[in-house]
């Protein structure tokens, strides 16, 4: 018999373990060809299938220029699965999702093929029952963007009919400067309105990233003391140990401040100082997340307190790296950053006083993201000096990759007779505690956009806030001079460990 309200309990806390499951669906993948498709999104659509999170009839389309038959591209599919797919190969599972699988052959401005992808998706329709529902994945440069969108209006393709949906998912960059997301928003939503939009940030679908709002809002523990009474400052850190590759050509003329700042870091930022959200769906958390980045002031110096700078040859797990001005395809006057960092402050009564630190770089120390929260030091009044003088601050400290988890630095006492203090850690592994292992971004992000739930993706306003705040530290390093230089293989440029020292505090060493 059920309570008063005629809910069941019992059934309420089942229905919340219950996976999510995409209902009838199908995804159109432009740029199918490319690095991206091949190591991330083909195997995160056969993982969610594998995991029975796909509906039966759920279709994939490829768009390329490839000459392909349908035979063809499913081959490909199958290799990147078997590659690159997290979970066991499944022939069923294979068997099943190949049935949907189609390819169109053309150029972004070819209507004869965008009339093709028409009438594929049409047929799939009806031999998979997707019901009308697809999205578009545009897996390609941001300067194809424009024409693949214009397309889709042009031949009706992002027409939502009798409750079918469309939508459209857009990778990074949004934009190199304020003034080009504005375009480009503006190009985007002429054909497809706001909730219509995904875009994609990876790092937003890692489930430590995630585990920040679960970490603040769940435990009474850290959000009391979470504020400018108790906090330091912040660091927040992307270390990269690999140089461009073969991304010259993306690379050069956009850098590491555009390419990580502007997104994952000031995303990051904004999940680690927003207030807590009325609810965890998408308009309240992207309405808190507005109103921190609305809030950050830039250091009135810009020369103090941001650096930008290039690696220089040195050495890197022990074998010899070029600089980055002798790698393939960059010009040797570039003065493209491969390392940024600044600093922010968040102008509210929570951080008032609070200094952001943020950093990216590659050919760094080792590959790490993690965000750090640094207290302030306890006044120790009853220990004299020598019994603290091992004691760092206390820290709490969110890995976000490669070894996911949280480790919590604070103070104990040695064994012994005297008392001294010095510094221990506690650390909880995601590995370790839990027995499944976590989805890739891409499985989550994928799943989020067939089921329409967009917490997890920036909104309009976010990206063009990030470019309020990255665009006058560009502006500024354009008219001063050449990047700093750093070895490969080190932490950095010494001009950052000056811009920490002159407040009297120095990088963590992850």
């Amino acid at each position: 018999m059920t309570g008063s309200h005629g809910a069941n309990p019992l059934r309420d806390a089942a229905d919340r373990r219950l996976p999510r499951i995409a209902g009838p669906s199908g995804l159109v993948i432009f740029g199918v060809t490319g690095d991206l498709s091949r190591k991330k999104l083909m195997p995160a659509v056969y993982d969610l299938a594998n995991r029975g999170l796909l509906p039966p009839g759920f279709s994939l389309i490829g768009f390329a220029r490839r000459e392909w038959a349908d035979e063809d591209f499913a081959d490909e599919v199958y290799q990147a699965v078997k590659q690159h797919a997290r979970t066991p190969f499944r022939e069923e599972v294979w068997q099943q999702l190949s049935q949907g699988m189609r390819f169109v052959q053309g150029n972004f401005d070819d209507n004869e093929a965008f009339e093709t992808l028409k009438k594929t998706m049409e047929e799939l329709d009806q031999a998979q029952g997707t019901g009308g529902n697809f999205a578009f994945y545009l897996s390609v440069p941001p300067k194809f963007f424009p024409v693949v969108v214009q397309q889709l209006k042009k031949h009706g393709l992002a027409d939502q009919k009798d409750g079918s949906w469309r939508r459209a998912v857009i990778e990074k960059p949004f934009g190199h400067d304020l003034t080009s997301a504005k375009e480009l928003n503006s190009i985007v939503h002429e054909v497809f309105a706001p909730d219509q939009v995904f875009r994609i940030d990876h790092y937003l679908g890692k489930e430590t990233v995630q585990n920040i709002l679960a970490l603040r809002f769940a435990n009474t523990l850290f959000e009391p003391i979470w504020n400018r009474s108790y906090v330091d400052h912040v660091q927040i850190t992307m270390a990269e140990d690999i140089g461009i590759g073969g991304r010259a050509g993306y690379y050069d003329g956009i850098g590491a401040a555009r390419d990580v700042i502007q997104n994952h870091l000031l995303q990051l930022l904004a999940l680690t100082a927003m207030e807590e959200p009325a609810s965890f769906d998408a308009d309240a958390l992207a309405a808190e997340k507005t109103k921190v980045l609305g809030a950050v002031k830039l250091p009135k110096d810009l020369g103090k307190s941001t650096v930008r700078a290039q690696y220089a040859a040195g050495w890197q797990g022990g074998a010899k790296a070029v600089g980055y001005l002798e790698e393939e395809g960059i010009d040797p006057q570039s003065k493209t950053d491969t390392y940024a960092a600044i600093k922010l402050e968040i102008d509210n009564r929570r951080w008032a006083g609070v200094p952001f630190y943020l950093r990216t770089g590659k050919r760094l120390g080792r590959r790490v993201t993690e965000i750090a929260v640094i207290f302030q030091r306890a006044p120790h009044s009853p220990f004299d000096h020598t019994a603290t003088e091992e004691l760092g601050q206390n820290a709490l400290v969110i890995r976000v990759q490669p070894d996911e988890g949280v480790t919590m630095r604070f103070g104990s006492k040695v064994p012994g007779t005297s008392m001294e203090v010095r510094d221990v850690s506690m650390d909880f592994a995601y590995g370790e505690s839990f027995t499944e292992s976590s989805p890739e971004a891409y499985e989550r992000l994928i799943l989020d956009v067939l089921l329409g739930d967009a917490n997890l993706f920036p909104r309009t306003e976010e990206v063009e806030l990030s470019w309020k705040i990255l665009d006058p530290i560009e502006q500024f390093w354009d008219r001063h001079g050449k990047p700093a230089q750093y070895e490969a293989g080190t932490w950095g440029p010494v001009e950052a460990d000056e811009m920490l020292a002159r407040d009297g505090r120095s990088w963590r060493r992850p």
